[in-house]
């Protein structure tokens, strides 16, 4: 391959202009275009006004607030992409010898993330939390698989749990068994005693949960699986309130997930990849996924190529080293203040689905004003969006009807949470007046109300005709 120069494309008329003198390759001809691609020939200024029109259309949190709940979209420091576009950290590739610095980013923040999750133990490999999930529950089968007990095909998760863990079970071909919550929200014990048997592999669990709550049985309900033989499986994205605080590990869980781009303040879904770390205490470790330089006795193999998304920890570490034993701690209690605050707000009018002190989240309900007013919890959603934030997660957990979770987290100020606050108080206020004028919600957005079902089940997915 080498650089040449040309003097016209097409028979036009041009400067020189270079090009990669880049040998034919032998394609099967059923692969190659029968007619010319239909790309469009304008100038770098268009395009440029083109992208910016759509980076307009899109949201995120460096636009406005952003409460999605159980999703944790906190502000990302600048100087985490600062840290990561370091030289030594991009202009390298996984294969070299000399990254001792990067070796030096992964091991201590493993090291440090064994730390706050109690655990013996950790992987950076997963590319996600799901993905971070999946691996977990493959080190629970192996560990029964190792021990020849291989009946173990059963994962029980609570009904509040994230729609990951009961996928993540399945994927791993076992048996998932939902159990339900009590009135308060709660882990329901003698539900949990009635489901373990000696087929149960292990309990999948957020804590705090998705209503936004810390299970005050949490030691027994350790107990109740390990009891049986289980493994306990923390699902690590409500991280968030608890960091530096309380431990996973000294609760009795036995491994572990986190979303670094959710908890440590990586970015979050569209602004770039996921990692989803895996702690394990010590008789699981073997079992860990292994690269070039970790290698494992029974490992389950790669999850990842190399090391996982390494910039992603990068990001994550820089928040740790800034942040610290006392900052770190500092943000979890910021976090369940800011969530508080603003469910005292709320209450003025919105029907909490759980009273009393909540911890990163809580979850409101519109199932009265739906049944007596006719308006529901997308028509508040879709009004918000008129008013200029972003909505909270809707439908979820499914245990509430017509339900609404915030989780402001702690990176917004008491005046950002006032004037929201404020915005879903003059939305329900609105919905009350004119219940059947919020069905046409949102009305100043470049998209109006769409037809969702249709557009999930029959989407388009090309431009134009």
């Amino acid at each position: 391959m080498k650089l040449v120069f040309e003097k016209s494309i097409e028979g036009r008329s041009m400067d020189y202009i270079p090009r990669l003198d880049v040998p034919p390759f032998d394609f099967d001809p059923s692969l190659l275009r029968k007619t010319p691609a239909q790309l469009p020939e304008i100038s770098e200024n268009d395009l440029s006004r083109h992208y910016t029109q759509l980076e307009k259309r899109a949201y995120g949190v460096n636009d406005g607030f952003y409460p999605l709940g159980s999703c944790t979209m906190k502000y990302n420091p600048k100087i985490n992409e600062k840290t990561a576009s370091l030289e030594g950290f991009t202009d390298i590739h996984p294969l070299q010898s000399h990254v001792d610095g990067c070796r030096e980013v992964l091991e201590k923040a493993k090291e440090m993330l064994c730390e706050i999750t109690g655990m013996d133990a950790m992987t950076l490999q997963p590319a996600a939390g799901a993905h971070g999930e999946f691996t977990g529950m493959m080190l629970i089968k192996k560990y029964h698989e190792m021990r020849g007990d291989t009946k173990r095909t059963k994962v029980i998760v609570p009904d509040s749990s994230h729609g990951t863990n009961p996928a993540t079970g399945t994927m791993n071909h076992m048996k998932v068994v939902s159990i339900p919550s009590t009135p308060e929200g709660y882990v329901d014990l003698n539900a949990l005693r009635a489901a373990v048997d000696d087929e149960t592999a292990g309990f999948m669990l957020t804590n705090p949960n998705t209503l936004g709550l810390f299970d005050k049985n949490i030691c027994e309900i350790t107990k109740i699986i390990h009891d049986a033989g289980g493994i306990c499986y923390y699902d690590g994205a409500n991280m968030n309130p608890i960091m530096g605080i309380v431990r996973p590990g000294d609760m009795g869980f036995d491994c572990i997930h986190l979303n670094l781009h959710k908890t440590f303040s990586t970015p979050h879904g569209g602004g770039g990849p996921g990692a989803g770390a895996v702690g394990c205490k010590l008789f699981l470790r073997d079992y860990l996924p292994c690269d070039e330089t970790v290698s494992f006795s029974h490992s389950i193999g790669r999850t990842k190529s190399f090391s996982g998304n390494f910039l992603v920890v990068v990001k994550a570490l820089t928040y740790l080293l800034m942040l610290g034993k006392e900052g770190i701690p500092a943000a979890a209690k910021t976090a369940v203040l800011n969530a508080n605050y603003l469910k005292k707000l709320l209450s003025e009018k919105y029907t909490m689905a759980n009273e009393g002190i909540c911890m990163h989240e809580f979850v409101m309900t519109l199932e009265n004003e739906h049944k007596q007013h006719g308006f529901n919890a997308l028509d508040i959603a879709k009004g918000l969006l008129d008013r200029g934030i972003h909505p909270p997660t809707m439908y979820f957990p499914l245990i509430v009807h017509e339900a609404l979770m915030a989780e402001p987290t702690e990176t917004e100020s008491k005046e950002t949470l006032e004037t929201a606050a404020k915005i879903f108080l003059d939305v329900y206020d609105e919905a009350m007046a004119n219940p059947a004028g919020m069905h046409n919600k949102p009305e100043k957005t470049v998209i109006g109300r769409p037809d969702e079902v249709t557009a999930a089940r029959k989407p388009v997915l090309k431009y134009g005709d």
